[in-house]
């Protein structure tokens, strides 16, 4: 079986080395889990994108 899966992980800029590592960990026990695949399957990418980079419906998004 082959699993294709594509999220997209676009956060702004700011979180720690340790943060991303945690989030990549858990993103890759959830969809192993769920979708019974194995984690050497499973490729987070994480984008870290600058203030004023990003315009969803034509608007600038901002940190919160």
């Amino acid at each position: 079986k082959t699993l294709a899966l594509k999220q997209y992980d676009n956060i702004f800029e700011g979180r720690s080395e340790e943060q991303k590592i945690e989030l990549a960990r858990e993103v890759t026990e959830v969809v192993s889990r769920v979708a019974k695949a194995p984690k050497e399957a499973i490729h987070v990418f994480i984008n870290d994108m600058p203030e004023g980079t990003y315009y969803p419906h034509g608007e600038m998004k901002k940190k919160n």
